[in-house]
């Protein structure tokens, strides 16, 4: 990991602008996936799932039988931790649905609040299977009441799913499955098949060629967000303990070779400490060669000489994950700006929200903690606004909309308001 200790040069490294590219290498091939898919419909989302996962199926969806032969065969203890998960998840989103989700009319206007009729969540393969975030993104659509939540995820060269995979789609509640993975997964979901249905929102994370195709049909269906590598900033004084800082760098690095983990202290001591740690824990990771890569390209160890100074170069980076190993870690949270989730204290480890702690780990990365916030039960509902004045209240408003709209030009408007004013002005002669 690249050490450096120039506040100058720390925020220099950390600010995302800087060789920002805004074209995509990509771009051109998941279109032409995404056309084909939304042209060709079951019929190229076979031959994409021969093409790219090796797999020729005869259906697209998971049938009732794979679902309860997976439940059957999945260890009994990972579903009771599942199961203990989904109960967390669950509960924190209810809470946030009481807090979030209820209408109201008063004087005439108001808000009305629904869920999204059908999602589509779409859950990773590939190099590993992620029971958590089916969890994660299909519980909170649950809580909000959406009807019918489908689920895309990839097969193996045999045409199954794993068993952990579909085992957490039944707990969560998940309706439908189908083995489509990819940027040909995210176009089905959007347009619709012969038997994949169109959705209204489509979330869950991916590679580059799923988030390119999510920025592709958005407007089409809406997008919960953009996904990128996954990302951790630690800021630690003197008082953290090296092998828990350390610990939550390497877990973070060995989802990708691009996953980004930082850490920011005041203490030069501790910094070594880390390295240290870092190397004596690398050693023993199955995914070492992963962790590996992602901190050699992607990590730093930057020493300031403020804890201000620490939280200001967190909050420009404004990072997926922020755990603050700080004594009274508490005290700093009213500083933090930007960042998606925050974890205070040594024994608020990230990983606990990763799978158990309650809020989704579906969460900002790429530096868009700075507007945009982790997945919950609100990216579920939609409002309406409600506008039911009594008649006497055209008498007040009329007036000052004819004048708003003839000042912009709009007799049309202007006299949709002025023919009501005249009806009631008639009615009281």
């Amino acid at each position: 990991m690249k050490v450096i200790k120039n506040y100058q040069q720390a925020a220099v490294a950390m600010d995302r602008s800087i060789g920002y590219d805004p074209g995509s290498k990509t771009e051109a091939a998941v279109r032409v996936i995404v056309e084909n898919v939304r042209k060709g419909g079951n019929k190229a989302l076979l031959a994409y799932t021969e093409q790219f996962d090796g797999a020729r199926l005869k259906s697209l969806e998971v049938t009732a039988r794979e679902i309860a032969a997976a439940l059957r065969t999945a260890d009994p203890q990972l579903i009771k931790a599942l199961e203990f998960a989904a109960a967390r998840v669950e509960k924190f989103h209810r809470t946030c649905l009481r807090k979030y989700g209820s209408g109201f009319l008063k004087d005439g206007l108001g808000q009305q609040v629904l869920p999204l009729e059908r999602v589509g969540v779409y859950v990773p393969g590939g190099t590993a299977s992620y029971p958590s975030t089916v969890l994660m993104t299909a519980i909170p659509a649950r809580v909000a009441g959406v009807k019918e939540i489908i689920m895309a995820t990839p097969c193996g060269r045999d045409g199954k799913v794993p068993a952990n995979t579909l085992a957490a789609a039944a707990i969560a509640g998940v309706d439908r499955i189908f083995k489509i993975g990819g940027a040909q997964a995210i176009a089905a979901m959007a347009f619709g098949t012969e038997s994949v249905p169109r959705v209204d929102k489509v979330c869950g994370p991916g590679n580059i060629y799923v988030m390119t195709a999510k920025k592709l049909v958005y407007g089409v269906v809406d997008i919960d967000a953009l996904q990128g590598p996954s990302e951790v900033v630690v800021i630690a004084d003197g008082s953290a303990d090296p092998a828990f800082c350390a610990a939550d760098l390497v877990a973070q690095s060995e989802h990708d070779a691009m996953a980004s983990s930082i850490l920011i202290t005041t203490s030069e001591r501790l910094a070594v400490s880390v390295q240290a740690e870092l190397k004596k824990q690398l050693a023993g990771l199955k995914r070492n060669t992963i962790a590996g890569k992602a901190l050699q390209a992607n990590g730093l160890i930057i020493i300031v000489k403020t804890l201000e100074q620490a939280i200001e170069l967190s909050n420009l980076y404004a990072p997926e994950h922020l755990s603050l190993m700080l004594r009274n870690a508490g005290l700093y949270l009213g500083l933090i700006r930007n960042a998606g989730c925050i974890c205070g204290g040594q024994y608020s480890p990230v990983v606990l929200g990763d799978y158990v702690a309650g809020p989704s780990h579906a969460l900002p990365t790429g530096g868009s903690a700075r507007f945009s916030s982790p997945l919950s039960v609100q990216d579920f509902l939609k409002i309406s606004s409600v506008i039911c004045l009594e008649d006497d209240a055209i008498s007040r408003l009329g007036p000052p909309a004819v004048l708003l709209a003839e000042n912009e030009g709009l007799s049309g408007h202007a006299n949709a308001i002025r023919i009501r004013l005249n009806k009631r002005r008639d009615r009281r002669k």
